[in-house]
């Protein structure tokens, strides 16, 4: 396998509208994800089999308000959800209406009543994504490899198909420093009563005790209610 290229914001876009899987950045302390128009571009660039669950990207509003209307969470913890996949940056999973219709593109980011959401909207990649309501994403990996922290490791790690954009021909970036540490986003569980639980630690919760030191510290944010961690 050879390195994938590393390419400018306009070449990746066109990748996407090819129905192409692409390497996006994300800001430190988040690693690299993959993204594409369709759940199995995501599954096949991975390495993983085509029909494994991937994560619904909720960056168009549009997509994100079909996308509440079919969560069971009322009001005041729906506005709470936004805030943690748009501000917290983890990845939600997120509850489900029982017996209501989901569209077709919610079905492969949904499962067991839930669906898995991601929701960064770091400003400098949305003219990169934003043409492209539905986005299908998941961590920056082949299986067996951790997730890409830098553009070098991700050309190393992925096929020449599979391009990764630079983060340096976005209009807004600015250098960060060598070696910043990054992980793949912490993944967090929102019950309908408002109560959390950690599905996978990463990124943000790392610098924490523990999970619940964590979770107390969304609860406290975010105006969840208090109680004990759910799974």
């Amino acid at each position: 396998m050879t390195s994938s290229p590393t390419l400018d914001a306009g070449r990746v876009r066109q990748a996407l509208s090819g129905g192409r899987a692409v390497v996006l950045p994300n800001p430190a302390p988040l690693t690299y994800v993959v993204a594409a128009t369709a759940p199995r571009a995501v599954n096949l660039a991975k390495a993983r089999p085509a029909d494994q669950a991937v994560a619904l990207w909720v960056h168009h509003s549009r997509t994100a308000d079909t996308v509440f209307d079919a969560l069971d969470l009322g009001p005041e913890l729906a506005a709470a959800a936004r805030r943690l996949l748009t501000e917290e940056r983890v990845t939600l999973l997120a509850p489900l209406r029982a017996h209501h219709p989901l569209p077709d593109w919610l079905e492969p980011a949904a499962k067991d009543g839930w669906t898995l959401l991601f929701g960064a909207r770091w400003t400098p990649l949305l003219p990169v994504v934003r043409e492209h309501p539905v986005l299908y994403v998941s961590s920056a990996n082949r299986t067996g490899h951790p997730p890409a922290a830098t553009a070098s490791a991700a050309r190393a790690m992925f096929p020449d198909d599979v391009p990764v954009l630079d983060p340096a021909s976005l209009p807004g970036t600015e250098e960060e420093p060598t070696g910043t540490p990054r992980a793949a986003t912490t993944t967090v569980r929102l019950h309908p009563d408002g109560s959390l639980g950690l599905h996978r630690g990463g990124a943000q919760d790392r610098t924490y005790a523990g999970a619940g030191t964590y979770l107390d510290h969304l609860r406290t944010a975010y105006g969840l209610p208090e109680g004990p961690a759910r799974p």
